[in-house]
């Protein structure tokens, strides 16, 4: 999966350029419940809602409560920091 992308498409305002894909998972594992985490890989790489009830054992409801959850934190301020390299 590629972070870079899928980031870029969620976040509204960024303002500098994001870290390496490294960096952005370790990033997003430490700011995300797992849960949010899980949902947010698999949607990313566009696994059914089926693949993903496997996968987190929820069902679609709490699965897209997640996704949304998930999205909502990478444009808080202080994740978009984290996130971005000012080098």
């Amino acid at each position: 999966m590629n972070f870079t992308n899928s980031l870029l498409k969620h976040i509204d305002k960024l303002v500098g350029t994001l870290r390496s894909e490294e960096q952005l998972q370790e990033i997003l594992k430490r700011k995300f419940t797992k849960k949010e985490y899980k949902v947010f890989v698999a949607f990313e790489e566009g696994k059914t809602i089926e693949e993903i009830k496997t996968i987190v054992k929820d069902d679609e409801e709490k699965i897209n409560e997640h996704y949304k959850v998930a999205k909502k934190k990478l444009n808080q301020e202080k994740i978009k920091k984290e996130l971005v390299s000012y080098e």
